[in-house]
């Protein structure tokens, strides 16, 4: 505000309107609020090595596949393959960072000094764990239409069982509500949940049969007869399917046709498990073999010889390592699956086993007679130790299934006798892909589920014992195409052309001048090959070792 001059006084000098502002103190200035970590958060090689899919050791063929007429395309390829293991790199960053949000941690059962956890019975384990774990632990008596065989579904929230004397039941086993109970009045072999809970796939007496989660006879396919075994794949939906006349079936159940049928010629078939790793069937036979079947070939891939007497039992862990095989030999044996199919370890049983589980991991569960056995690792994709049991369970009935539920530390057993979940700590995977198998998802999830995994089918052709080669470039096939190519033809298609000029103008394309400028790069090209022959021809003179005596036939040396 400006104040009036007094009267008969100086005139006061007015006061300046600029007023000074001060600077303000921002994060970026105060030292206290710098990033004493700048930068991402390291992630230590071996965290991020457990999410990386491309193996940068291995050197790959693409530089071979290319031509010498087309450099820019190997270029390209080389510059897409260097994109493709930066994205990889990165996801593999980001997927161990965010592991520390996976709160679940696999528990384990460990005794004292001491004592045996193969003593430990499932009521002491029950009385140890919480009120809704030990809800888990249940008996279905069910005497009067065993034995019984079950399934899990993928997320592992309901569980199908079927009986020899044609009891077929479905229900969701955490509530225990009961989706659908039937009888088809036909001998029940085996079941299976196909890509949902809302299907399953019974094989009864005479032809394969498809039930909804209400018990309502969809499809009966008869062209699958005499079905004694079932085996789902998730990826490539198909229905794997062994009979009694020798016979495996692929049946495509998104389109509803049978893929291919291959004969084992082996006899009766009712010993059959998958590899969850590549989707590789296998089978046992009666003369001691396992063999590793694809619907792409009418052959198998392989056959290993396992045991002395028939196959009784085969299971395959969820990583695709480790095989174990069972036999009448009262044998039981752990392979090595990665190439070289040789027994890493072998037990003998008193009675032998008639039924074998893999968990996810790693843990090995065998059924021998009304007695399960159960033998640990020491964790995910490791060898499991079969000096010592894990934990041992009598049922009140023989054996008659074995599976370990997704995501639960349970153990589905169907005998004679009904029904038993059994709790192993330790056995399943704690933390799930909400994505992929959730077991809380609702019937909207389900359904935007399913039509996801519908486009992204894996075609039944590309079923092989190494995954990871269908990324790679087949060098001999190539080159074996490009010479039957040449044969076919008379000459080469990609061959570099001869040079020609291009038309000038003005007159100076008479032919005289084309004539010239071509043999101006013939010349060229020529000086090359001399340059090069001189050059190779130096290089084997300084590697002739010194103080070599001249023979008399260097003369003749060009």
């Amino acid at each position: 505000m400006e104040t009036a001059p007094e009267p008969g006084g100086d005139v006061p000098p007015k006061k300046s309107k600029l007023r000074v502002q001060r600077k303000q103190p921002t994060l970026s200035s105060c030292p206290q609020a710098q990033d004493p970590f700048p930068g991402p958060a390291p992630v230590p090689a071996e965290a991020a090595g457990k999410f990386r899919r491309i193996n940068k050791s291995k050197q790959l063929p693409h530089a071979k596949a290319q031509t010498r007429s087309r450099p820019h395309a190997k270029a390209q390829t080389r510059s897409r393959l260097e994109v493709a293991e930066a994205e990889e790199e990165e996801t593999s960053l980001r997927a161990a960072r965010s592991a520390l949000l996976l709160a679940e941690e696999p528990g384990f059962l460990e005794g004292e000094d001491g004592e045996d956890t193969a003593k430990v019975r499932q009521a002491d384990i029950v009385e140890a764990v919480d009120i809704a774990s030990a809800a888990k632990h249940f008996d279905l008596n069910l005497r009067q239409f065993g034995p019984y065989r079950l399934s899990y579904s993928r997320t592992g929230r309901h569980l199908a069982f079927g009986g020899r004397r044609g009891h077929v039941a479905a229900l969701d086993w955490v509530t225990k509500k009961l989706m659908c109970e039937i009888n088809v009045m036909e001998a029940v072999r085996d079941i299976r949940f196909l890509h949902s809970e809302a299907l399953l796939a019974v094989a009864q007496n005479r032809w394969l049969h498809i039930y909804d989660n209400q018990g309502i006879e969809l499809h009966c396919i008869r062209r699958c007869d005499r079905v004694t075994r079932l085996e789902f794949l998730p990826f490539h939906f198909l229905l794997a399917t062994a009979s009694e006349t020798g016979f495996l079936t692929y049946l495509d159940v998104s389109v509803g046709k049978i893929v291919t049928a291959l004969n084992a010629r082996a006899g009766r078939l009712d010993v059959m498990t998958q590899n969850p790793y590549n989707a590789v069937i296998h089978l046992g036979h009666s003369n001691g073999t396992v063999s590793l079947w694809s619907p792409a070939l009418k052959e198998p891939l392989a056959k290993i010889l396992c045991h002395r007497g028939g196959v009784r039992a085969v299971a395959v862990d969820s990583s695709g390592t480790y095989m174990a095989t069972s036999g009448l030999d009262h044998q039981l044996k752990v392979f090595d699956l990665r190439g070289t199919f040789q027994p890493l370890s072998a037990q003998t049983l008193p009675q032998g086993a008639g039924h074998l589980a893999f968990s996810q991991r790693g843990l090995l569960a065998a059924g021998m007679s009304d007695v399960v056995n159960i033998w640990a690792g020491q964790g995910k994709g490791s060898l499991p130790s079969l000096q010592q049991p894990y934990l041992t369970h009598r049922l009140s009935g023989q054996v008659h299934g074995l599976q370990f539920c997704p995501f639960e530390d349970v153990l589905g057993v169907g005998h004679s006798g009904g029904i038993t979940s059994m709790l192993v700590p330790g056995a399943a995977e704690p933390n799930f892909d909400g994505l992929e198998s959730n077991p809380y998802r609702s019937r909207k999830q389900r359904q935007e589920w399913e039509v996801k995994a519908l486009l992204e089918k894996v075609p039944a052709e590309l079923i092989c014992l190494d995954p990871r080669a269908l990324a790679e470039v087949d060098v001999a096939t190539l080159e074996q195409q490009k010479k039957e190519r040449i044969e076919r033809l008379g000459y080469d298609p990609e061959a570099k052309a001869p040079f020609q000029p291009k038309p000038k103008q003005k007159g100076r394309s008479s032919t005289a001048s084309l004539l010239k400028r071509r043999k101006k790069v013939l010349d060229e090209e020529h000086r090359d090959k001399v340059r090069q022959s001189l050059q190779q021809q130096q290089k084997q003179k300084k590697a002739k070792p010194e103080g070599a005596r001249p023979s008399a036939l260097d003369r003749f040396v060009r």
